[in-house]
């Protein structure tokens, strides 16, 4: 199956703080499936490493008090059209991101928090048809 990856679960240094997420079982994944790494972030012209963001609203805000969602968006419809052109029927994500996040994401407070909601780019992938995981389903792709 060809699955779109959150870049930083590939091991690339592309987080907020210039990190990654690197999987363990990432040798594992690319035994098993075509993966084409994506950072929406990166995609929407945001730094690395760049000031933490979460969802306020409908806006995405960093951490200090800049409005990001122009990048944010940018950087899903990017994803997205990465994900057609490649021909992706499923993403794993980044879990609690603002652009990853599958079913809960930070709730804007920049205290932890935790709300129900996708991130942008996990909700233009779903608009897509893409069946979209969170790292903590990974297991289901192996």
């Amino acid at each position: 199956m060809k699955i779109l990856v959150s870049a930083c679960l590939m091991g690339v240094g592309c987080r907020y703080d210039g990190k990654s997420n690197e999987l363990p079982q990432l040798a594992e994944l690319l035994a098993r499936h075509d993966c084409i790494p994506a950072c929406a972030e990166i995609f929407g012209g945001l730094p690395t490493p760049r000031v933490p963001a979460e969802i306020v609203g409908d806006r995405v805000v960093n951490r200090e008090g800049a409005d990001v969602t122009a990048q944010f968006t940018r950087g899903a419809q990017e994803v997205a059209r990465l994900a057609q052109v490649t021909g992706c029927t499923a993403a794993l994500l980044k879990e609690r991101s603002p652009s990853c996040g599958r079913g809960q994401v930070y709730d804007g407070t920049f205290t932890k928090t935790l709300v129900a909601g996708d991130g942008l780019t996990a909700k233009a992938l779903k608009e897509l048809g893409l069946t979209v995981y969170g790292e903590s389903d990974l297991e289901k792709l192996l």
